[in-house]
């Protein structure tokens, strides 16, 4: 193969994940031509309704799984928080690169930090988990949707419409946002999304050819620790529509997940940890679905 068509949404965040990894695939075969196949996705162009009330994150890759079945591209690049945990039959994740900064970030002009924001503060974001772990920390804020792209969001924070909004650690940096940064919110008193930070590359899964060029990108720590926080939410039915979060890490031969459950009404939350072998990553994912459940996660879920 001596050229290589990668399929991404439009958005900034995603050309520039798509084209690092396109340089890291130059810089692997070189020789190798790589190009971007830019796309709009429903995901995309909605933005007056939540991702829950259109159908989920699966709006992000619909249109590119299309492109690499009509045969107008060979991969895709996504931020793995995005991709559902079952893939569509036909795909693949042919590799998953070391995570960024798994954390969220806490981005204001006012203040430093969530705990500083004054009473009743309004607070933008449109994730179910981020509101659920804010109103556990501060049931007194006003939380209001936030869509759009990272650019967007931070326009209309600098605009006046919120105090604060929380965006990924990892899109901010990739961005050349640090300094926005106000404060990392993280573990243990904050957990991410599963698999956020972390960029994955889809393609058919009867492309060996494609799946063999990746292979050189494929972080092993990362793919473990991913497995285990998407089996967890596998076993908990989560989607965007369930404030769902999860955080692995590896420590030697060991894994150790850290998972919550949370609602978005009133901030009631459950949490669960276990530790297991690092070979084993889904069954440890099921074990710590299996605590939050018996701590009544369902009704949080089906609430």
């Amino acid at each position: 193969m001596t050229t290589l068509r990668i399929a991404t949404r439009k958005s900034p965040l995603a050309l520039w994940q798509t084209e690092h990894v396109a340089q890291r695939l130059r810089a692997a075969h070189p020789g190798l031509i790589v190009s971007l196949v830019p796309l709009s996705t429903r995901g995309d162009e909605i933005l007056d309704r939540s991702l829950a009330a259109i159908g989920g994150k699966g709006l992000f890759l619909k249109e590119l799984e299309l492109a690499m079945q009509r045969g107008d591209a060979d991969c895709a690049v996504h931020s793995l928080k995005d991709v559902p945990m079952q893939l569509e039959p036909g795909f693949t994740l042919a590799a998953i690169l070391a995570r960024a900064d798994h954390a969220d970030a806490f981005v204001s002009n006012q203040v430093d930090t969530l705990a500083a924001l004054p009473h009743g503060a309004c607070v933008g974001t449109s994730s179910l988990r981020r509101q659920a772990q804010l109103r556990a920390l501060r049931p007194d804020l006003q939380l209001r949707d936030l869509r759009g792209n990272v650019n967007t969001r931070l326009a209309k924070l600098d605009a006046g419409d919120y105090a604060a909004i929380v965006l990924a650690c990892a899109g901010l940096q990739r961005l050349g946002f640090d300094a926005r940064i106000r404060s990392r919110l993280d573990a243990p008193a904050w957990l991410p999304a599963p698999a956020q930070g972390a960029i994955a590359v889809e393609c058919r899964d009867d492309d060996t050819a494609t799946q063999a060029l990746f292979a050189v990108l494929d972080d092993a720590p990362t793919r473990t620790c991913v497995r285990a926080e998407r089996a967890m939410n596998l076993a908990l039915h989560g989607s965007c529509h369930v404030p769902v979060a999860a955080l692995a890490s590896v420590h030697g031969d060991g894994l150790q997940l850290q998972g919550l459950v949370g609602s978005a009404k009133d901030g009631q939350c459950v949490r669960a940890q276990a530790s297991g072998p690092a070979t084993a990553p889904e069954a440890l994912g099921v074990a710590v679905a299996n605590q939050l459940l018996a701590q009544g996660a369902r009704a949080l879920i089906d609430g």
